[in-house]
């Protein structure tokens, strides 16, 4: 799918006629304009595996597009619309450069339709849902939108052992909430409170709060555990990397890495996500990068 606000190429064919490989360009060209810190650890990855993560980030990204992007009037249809051109791809008619590009690699990889499925509901929840009122309906919003894309991750990395899949969803899990944590204020101001108002409640924050962007002594204890959390889930999510195979682990090594390193900025800014994104600096990208390539070799 053509993400929202980035015009289709010229190709001058049908776009169910699109060549494979131009697909992949189009999507990789998405990939590296768009993900720059996702794009890093894929560029380790041979040339399918490669070709086959840039078409399942451009298909993640224009799900998320249709929820975020503004001046989008029909949205649920453009859902609807996602899933039946989901359907057609793995029917054999792919309409656009994304599902070709999809299609190709659920065929070589083996990915199920059901964790894409996922990720267009849990893009979709977004319209209709603003507000979690525990962790457990927190949780299973992050399977959606980011364990079900670590589960179709697995299945290009190539795994031994289905208990891979769980640890998969682990890792999904810790990376959204880093998410959530670093986006606090830009979601508020959207009108979307992810952190669970039984834990607001908890710890004496309200979403005025968050809206307002206060640093205050309640929302740094808030922050503390929900860093906390984030790490357990990271630690956790160790089991996943011997179960992959090991000329595919430097990948997800990588982009645990550097999401971590997003915990350690926010814990290093006194827990202030509002004055400014945390973000690394190239020297800690790059360390984090290099720490992961030593695990993904040797250990």
């Amino acid at each position: 799918m053509t993400a929202p606000g980035m015009p289709r190429p010229e190709t001058g064919r049908p776009p169910a006629a699109i060549p494979v490989e131009e697909a992949y360009v189009w999507c990789e060209a998405l990939t590296r304009r768009a993900a720059r810190n996702f794009w890093l650890p894929i560029r380790g990855l041979d040339p399918a595996r490669r070709n086959a993560m840039c078409a399942l980030y451009a298909f993640s990204r224009g799900a998320d597009d249709i929820a975020d992007e503004p001046g989008i009037a029909d949205r649920e249809e453009r859902f609807a619309d996602c899933r039946r051109r989901l359907d057609g791809a793995f029917s054999g008619a792919p309409d656009d450069e994304t599902f070709t590009a999809l299609a190709d690699a659920a065929r070589r990889f083996g990915i199920p339709r059901e964790p894409l499925g996922e990720i267009i509901d849990g893009a979709e929840q977004d319209l209709r849902v603003s507000r979690y009122a525990t962790f457990a309906e927190l949780k299973s919003y992050c399977h959606k939108v980011a364990g079900a894309v670590g589960i179709a991750c697995v299945h290009i990395f190539g795994f031994r052992d289905p208990a891979a899949l769980e640890h998969a969803d682990t890792l999904g899990l810790g990376m959204q909430l880093t998410n959530i944590l670093r986006d606090l204020g830009e979601d508020a101001r959207r009108g979307r409170v992810y952190l669970p108002e039984e834990e607001l409640s908890r710890f004496g924050v309200t979403g005025d709060d968050l809206l307002a962007g206060r640093v205050t002594p309640e929302f740094r204890a808030l922050m503390a555990f929900q860093v906390a959390r984030a790490r357990e889930a990271f630690a956790r999510s160790q089991a996943l990397f011997p179960l992959l195979d090991r000329s595919a682990r430097f990948c997800p090594l990588a982009i645990r890495a550097v999401y971590a390193g997003l915990l350690d900025v926010i814990e290093g800014r006194g827990y202030d996500v509002f004055s400014r994104r945390a973000s690394l600096s190239a020297f800690g990208k790059l360390t984090r990068l290099a720490g992961a390539w030593f695990r993904a070799r040797f250990a």
